[in-house]
């Protein structure tokens, strides 16, 4: 997914010398370190002896002594080794307090930048445990800080979930301390509306975002760079829950005020999402104009071997190929991968994965699944397999998983989708819609490897998470009963797929109507196990090839070829 860049976001320098700058959001002026007024120490400072901790002078010059030596580069084990000792001379002097929590917070940014992510969030637990913000504002402000870098450190460990719980918690006690109104309320909804949208809740991400707009109308100018960076992301939120036309509006109001801000750069990126929107809307040539647009300046302002530049000849060979030029299409797809073979000095690994994996999925939905899985392979070796990039890792081997799928590879996308799966988990997206989908798609994997216990348990799960996500009428839902009363069958259990059959026939012919083409295939099987269930139960179970014929790889195809946004991919 594109990062949602904000002006000022409360995270953005936080692994820093100082790396407590959430502060300035939350009041104008940082707490005061204790050592400010202290001379700058010599490198060649003297080990400092255990038994001196006592010493009331001590923290605040080990403290300062840690943030120069991790602000120089040089060592920051030797800057853990001081930050630590600083903060037992806090514990042993002053005992919890502003001054500790400041000392864990460095402590736990060092742990940070060594990626110690789990050493940092018990610093961080510890340091929120010893602010009591009714000691006063300063006391407050160390708790909102430390609530703030523990989301963070949370959201690296792929923990998201956990991460939007501390930053719900910083904001509660920023309103209580600040006032609901104040601006750097605005600033902190704006990063809880980001993280939910990471996350896919779109209806939360909505409510905080309207907030920030609403507390920006009370303090800021009008038509100000900051409201249009909110417009962008309520843009982007409407489109992902496909209302369009509120998208539209929303981009529009942007894309006027950058232009009255001259930032062209930004009017282009605008332009790109407008273009994204009149695609949904099948209006083709509005489209192509306002991609067509965002290119020109992207190529004069970036030059034309931009990463931007190829992100725009992706979405014209999307287009294209909606549009049945298939053969414009292709040559767009090329256009972006000689960008992408000779990346410019100082372009993310991450951002050319994921054009090569946009890439893909255009191929694969032109039925070339061998060269969309080359694709995939290329974008999997350009990311490192940590924390915080465990979900989009996941998102693509789902979709390499699917590729194997289509070419019948059967294991490979059973291992696949294995791993795709453990990745969702342990990143906290266990209940999401698209974690039902790639356990509906490993289900189908394992009937076709003849696991047919582990398909009905895939099946189970995937039916339980999107019966509570999508609801009991929706087609992703539908699918997975279908999917799960072949099983039954097959696996001798007849009552329970009569059962679900029953189900899905009731549900199509009530809310979706008989036109939809697994109608007729439905009925004709549940009529066979009707006439077949009256016999002794001595009959074998059917094999779910027969059962799901071509149904169950026209169902993953179907599935794969979606854009989910957890996958990478638009929606």
């Amino acid at each position: 997914m594109p990062a949602l860049a904000s002006p000022k976001t409360p995270s953005q320098t936080i692994f820093v010398p100082d790396p407590t700058p959430k502060i300035q959001h939350f009041n104008c002026t940082k707490t005061p370190s204790p050592s400010t007024s202290r001379t700058k120490a010599s490198r060649k400072t003297q080990p400092v002896d255990e038994t001196s901790l006592d010493n009331p002078d001590l923290g605040p010059f080990l403290l300062k002594l840690a943030r120069d030596t991790f602000g120089s580069g040089e060592s920051p084990n030797k800057a853990l080794d001081y930050a630590i000792r600083a903060s037992k001379s806090f514990e042993r002097c002053s005992g919890p307090g502003l001054d500790l929590a400041m000392s864990l917070h460095v402590v736990a940014a060092i742990y940070c930048s060594l990626g110690r992510f789990e050493e940092a969030v018990r610093v961080l637990e510890r340091a929120i445990e010893v602010s009591d913000p009714e000691n006063g504002p300063d006391h407050a402000l160390a708790k909102f800080s430390g609530y703030m870098q523990l989301g963070d450190t949370c959201s690296m460990l792929g923990q998201l979930e956990q991460s939007i719980l501390c930053y719900e918690s910083g904001l509660k006690i920023q309103r209580e301390t600040l006032g609901g109104s104040d601006p750097r309320v605005a600033e902190t909804c704006r990063y809880l509306a980001e993280a939910h949208v990471q996350v896919m809740q779109f209806d939360e991400a909505e409510n905080y975002c309207k907030k920030t707009l609403e507390i920006r109308r009370e303090h800021s100018s009008p038509a100000s760079v900051e409201e249009a960076a909110d417009r962008r992301l309520m843009a982007l939120i409407y489109e992902a829950k496909g209302d369009y036309e509120l998208a539209l509006e929303h981009l529009v109001l942007a894309s006027m005020i950058m232009i009255a801000n001259g930032q062209d750069n930004e009017v282009a990126a605008i332009d790109m999402g407008i273009g994204d929107i009149y695609l949904s809307l099948c209006r083709f040539d509005e489209a192509v104009f306002s991609y067509q647009k965002a290119l020109t300046v992207l190529k004069s302002t970036r030059g034309e071997n931009h990463p931007s530049v190829a992100s725009v000849f992706i979405r014209l060979a999307d287009l294209y190929y909606k549009t049945g030029k298939l053969r414009e299409s292709k040559s767009y797809c090329e256009n972006a991968l000689r960008i992408y073979a000779k990346p410019l000095p100082g372009i993310i690994s991450e951002e050319i994965a994921s054009g090569l994996t946009e890439i893909s999925a255009i191929y694969e939905a032109v039925n070339e699944p061998e060269e969309a899985l080359n694709l995939l392979q290329k974008a999997m070796k350009l990311l490192e397999d940590t924390p915080a990039q465990r979900s989009t890792i996941a998102g693509i081997e789902a979709q390499m998983g699917v590729m194997f799928y289509m070419v019948g590879r059967y294991g490979e996308a059973w291992r696949s989708f294995k791993s795709a799966i453990s990745k969702l988990r342990a990143s906290g997206e266990r209940k999401s819609a698209h974690f039902g989908i790639v356990l509906n798609q490993m289900g189908l994997a394992s009937v076709q490897l003849y696991k047919l216990d582990e398909a009905a348990r895939l099946f189970e799960e995937a039916r339980e998470i999107l019966e509570q996500e999508c609801g009991l009428c929706h087609v992703d839902t539908l699918g997975v009963y279908s999917n799960l009363a072949a099983t039954y069958d097959a696996m001798g259990r007849v009552e329970a797929a009569i059962e679900m059959l029953e189900h899905i026939l009731k549900v199509r012919e009530e809310k979706l109507g008989t036109a939809h083409p697994d109608f007729d295939d439905e009925k004709k099987r549940l009529a066979d196990l009707l006439k077949e269930a009256g016999r002794a139960r001595n009959r074998k179970g059917k094999s779910l090839e027969n059962l799901l014929g071509s149904n169950s790889h026209q169902r993953t195809k179907k599935e794969g070829v979606k854009r989910w946004a957890g996958f990478g991919h638009k929606t």
